[in-house]
């Protein structure tokens, strides 16, 4: 008998393998992936069931009706927390708030600092920090700017490259305290 609470254990291991894999492999009705009888649901209520009634069924001393009740028993109890958690980590994953994708406008204002020197005449590259993120762009400037310059993002000009300023010129040698004002 333990043999198989071990394989319906590990029937719902194999389910909860196969739906990281895929995806949620049933996606109707109470089978949502948020519900009562999802594949979260029913692959963690399976593989709590298989194995907590097949370390009951192993401890319990005979192998008659009383050693399968028990450990039936002990592998509903449990199953259904189980079940109940997998549900409320998945409503969580869910509706987990997020930051929103950063556009061109976030870009705006963004300080960074120039990994490609800026030609008078050309593009150069910046790397500036967005929303927490450090992102490489194509960057002109009004005047050269050296390797190593700290910029300040001025405007956009497309998705991928921006005008860029040497933040020292808009401080206007005053230090970093003008620009709180």
């Amino acid at each position: 008998m333990t043999t198989a609470f071990l394989v319906i254990g590990g029937i719902g291991l194999a389910v909860f393998v196969l739906s990281m894999l895929v995806g949620e492999l049933l996606e109707f009705g109470p089978f949502e992936a948020d519900g009562p009888f999802s594949t979260a649901a029913l692959a963690s209520f399976l593989s709590a069931f298989g194995f907590g009634a097949a370390i009951a069924y192993s401890l319990v001393p005979g192998s008659g009706g009383f050693a399968l009740l028990v450990a039936v028993l002990v592998g509903t109890a449990a199953a259904i927390p189980a079940a109940l958690l997998a549900i409320r980590l998945t409503r969580a994953a869910m509706n987990m708030r997020t930051d929103p994708t950063p556009t061109r406008d976030h870009l705006v204002g963004a300080t960074g600092t120039v990994v490609t020197p800026i030609p008078a005449d050309g593009y150069g590259e910046v790397r500036v920090l967005v929303t927490g993120q450090q992102i490489k762009l194509n960057a002109r400037a009004d005047k050269p700017l050296a390797m190593g310059a700290e910029i300040f993002v001025l405007t956009t000009l497309s998705e991928t490259s921006v005008r860029v300023d040497e933040v020292s010129s808009l401080l206007g040698g005053s230090g970093p305290a003008e620009i709180d004002k």
